[in-house]
């Protein structure tokens, strides 16, 4: 694993797994850089460039001047633009129309030219940038910050310490740094009304914003459960296709993860629903307006569950540990949190809030007879947040 450096907070430095951005540059290859708004893209970029020594300028998607440009399409004045960097960075690339064809006709021209583009929706900037610059790019998630990274700055017994507070407040680099229980909150407030569901609205010119905050706030009161999309759109008063739509975008948005179902037999499993966990849980709580310690609160199975998946999809997406994530549960009702399938492989997870739970589910061997099953909780939880090793290769008996 690489070594950190750090991330500039208000009053500590918090830091990134992508903090060496240069071991992901190549001439003539654009680094795209995706993650929410407030995630800390910028301050991450703009680190790397205080301590590198290319000639670099650094535009905002937000720039009339910049969004004229790229619109125009002209290989000379996008030339004139660039010449003379050894680095074009481009900030919420998502806000510039033709960005994708841009680039490309700049690193087609200038081969020796490194970009960084940074965009806060994969719904817009992905679909600008992927036909036009296939071959031409590389891709980072940046999320929230996870346990993998806090590990850098905290021993175990402290992040152990400081779970209640990650539980209830999430991982923006802002509510991590601040102080104080009140300023968390404000913060919070502010990130999920302010930035990230304005984001949203934007994005599929959304009118009726009242439609997705309901959406929002039942799928908050759901985290764990399957969800019918169609439930939910009568519950709005919105269609199936608008719920769909709308969920779409929230993924591609950063604010869902969705969890599928895993099944082979049509006859025993449910394959059609999913799960939707929030990828901050801070978000999550805001959009429910409970900030409750998790002694005063009733929802603490859901918080666990929603806060286990996402560091988990953290972990596996930052090492480059590929996986694929889903969850199971039969007509008879037996039922797994999380089941991650690699190399024709299945290791099975189940969250429990709690010390003890239940033993190795009959229907789970007969499904995997040499899949892992693991009960994840307080006591064990970092192993499994910090590392890889509790998946069982196929073949190997599991716990």
């Amino acid at each position: 694993m690489q070594l950190f450096i750090g991330f500039g907070g208000l009053n500590m430095m918090i830091p990134r797994f992508f903090d060496d951005l240069g071991q992901y540059l190549a001439p003539g290859k654009v680094l795209v850089i995706f993650g929410a708004r407030q995630v800390g893209k910028t301050t991450l970029v703009r680190n790397f460039l205080r301590r590198s020594s290319l000639k670099f300028r650094f535009d905002s998607g937000d720039d009339i001047r910049i969004q004229e440009l790229f619109a125009a399409g002209r290989l000379d004045r996008l030339q004139e633009y660039a010449q003379g960097f050894d680095l074009v960075v481009l900030d919420e690339a998502q806000r510039v129309p033709g960005i994708g064809l841009g680039l490309k006709m700049i690193v087609d021209a200038m081969p020796g030219l490194q970009v960084i583009a940074t965009g806060s929706s994969s719904f817009d900037l992905a679909g600008q940038v992927g036909e036009p610059l296939t071959g031409r790019k590389r891709t980072l998630n940046l999320f929230p910050v996870a346990q993998l990274e806090l590990a850098t700055m905290h021993n175990r017994f402290d992040l152990r310490g400081r779970l209640d507070e990650y539980l209830i407040f999430g991982g923006y680099p802002e509510v991590v740094a601040a102080q104080g229980r009140d300023e968390k909150i404000r913060l919070l407030n502010e990130i999920a009304s302010s930035y990230l569901l304005k984001d949203v609205l934007a994005l599929d010119n959304i009118r009726n914003s009242r439609s997705i905050f309901d959406l929002l706030r039942l799928l908050a009161l759901q985290v764990g459960s399957e969800v019918s999309l169609t439930e939910l759109g009568t519950q709005v008063g919105i269609s199936y296709k608008t719920v769909d739509r709308y969920i779409d975008i929230l993924e591609k948005s950063f604010i869902l993860m969705r969890l599928p179902g895993l099944g082979r037999n049509p006859r025993t499993d449910l394959r059609k629903k999913n799960k939707y966990y929030f990828m901050d849980t801070g978000i999550r709580n805001a959009l429910i307006s409970n900030f409750n310690p998790t002694d005063l609160r009733a929802d603490c199975g859901q918080l666990w569950e929603n806060f286990l998946c996402v560091e988990r999809m953290k972990l596996l997406s930052y090492t480059g540990r590929h996986a694929n994530m889903y969850f199971w549960r039969t007509n008879q009702g037996s039922e797994i949190d999380l089941v991650e399938e690699a190399g024709g492989g299945f290791a099975g997870f189940e969250f429990k809030w709690g010390v003890k739970g239940r033993s190795r589910p009959r229907e789970w061997t007969e499904f995997a007879p040499n899949g892992s099953w693991t009960v994840v909780n307080r006591d064990n939880y970092l192993d499994f947040v910090l590392e890889t090793s509790l998946f069982t290769p196929p073949g190997q008996r599991a716990r």
